[in-house]
């Protein structure tokens, strides 16, 4: 076991990894904590995962997971997560736009009692239609979930390792963390850090995600939703449901030639209905006892506990 993992996932970054690397070491030169490197090989078809492993001949503290694939980045993040050894764990991109030196004031903050730290790109180094894009979208998910986070695309983070490796990720889902954390009552924090233009190589995450991003934020409204009132979250499909079924039976009673099918069709839409609503109430059930049986409530138990010891 260790204190800290920072945990970078890679992607075609062969001219990085090793500027990565001594960015890092110089950054922890004088950190107390123990620390490790988890770099995680996404899949490139470079010489990343090469170079990669000759920093660990070179450097006890890295370690490397590699996939077979390209899988995006939330997997690749994912696995290095579940891989850490740290109670702390540290995110970050592996193209040198993050900055190590920032890592040490978020240990610290999670030390002070925080479960999350959250790093804020305030002046960001990118072209000015992304950084646009970023902010509009940032806003979306501020209004939908509830959570006013500046800048869920930076992947500079710290967490506390008893929180994220009990969180969902797929999809686009690291960015949702902090909304996910509050089913677990998690403390939040967010601090400016630096961001440096990207030197070598392309970006790998363009446009292209704005739609998984948006499906995502769908689906953690419905989560946060449902779990806190399942009988609000289902009651628009367990009326409309009815109110259909209701329609299609008296049309079947007052019609002539379209009663058979008009009935069945009744038959389809009031038994949803029905069983709609024996699952809204089974779930309404399960919400009451949450503190009792949820594992978030479990998690959030925990998280009281944590890093006290070393936090003292």
């Amino acid at each position: 076991m260790v204190d800290v993992s920072i945990v970078v996932p890679l992607y075609n970054e062969e001219d990085n990894v090793v500027l990565l690397h001594q960015a890092i070491s110089d950054a922890l030169v004088d950190f107390a904590p123990s620390y490790e490197v988890v770099l995680v090989d996404d899949g490139s078809r470079d010489a990343t995962f090469a170079r990669a492993a000759d920093l660990v001949a070179l450097d006890p503290h890295v370690r490397i997971v590699k996939f077979r694939g390209n899988y995006g980045q939330t997997a690749a993040m994912a696995a290095g997560i579940q891989d850490a050894r740290g109670d702390i764990i540290v995110t970050m991109d592996g193209d040198l736009q993050n900055d190590p030196l920032d890592i040490p004031q978020m240990v610290a903050i999670i030390y002070q009692g925080y479960d999350i730290v959250v790093g804020w790109r305030k002046k960001r180094q990118d072209g000015g239609v992304r950084v646009f894009v970023s902010q509009v979208a940032n806003r979306i998910m501020a209004r939908l979930m509830g959570v006013a986070v500046r800048d869920s695309g930076c992947s500079l983070k710290a967490f506390r390792g008893i929180l994220v490796k009990q969180l969902p990720m797929y999809g686009e889902m690291h960015r949702f963390i902090p909304a996910l954390s509050r089913l677990a009552g998690a403390k939040l924090a967010q601090i400016e850090v630096r961001h440096h233009p990207r030197r070598f190589g392309v970006s790998k995450y363009g446009f292209s995600r704005i739609y998984k991003v948006m499906l995502d934020i769908v689906s953690i409204r419905i989560l946060l939703s449902y779990v806190r009132r399942p009988m609000a979250w289902s009651r628009f499909l367990l009326v409309g449901t009815f109110m259909l079924g209701v329609t299609a039976l008296l049309i079947s009673v007052t019609g002539d030639g379209l009663a058979l099918p008009t009935l069945a069709i009744a038959v389809l839409w009031l038994s949803l209905s029905l069983f709609l609503l024996g699952w809204t109430v089974v779930g309404q059930m399960l919400a009451s006892l949450s503190n009792k049986v949820s594992g978030y409530a479990e998690l959030g138990a925990r998280l009281s506990v944590g890093l006290s010891k070393q936090g003292d």
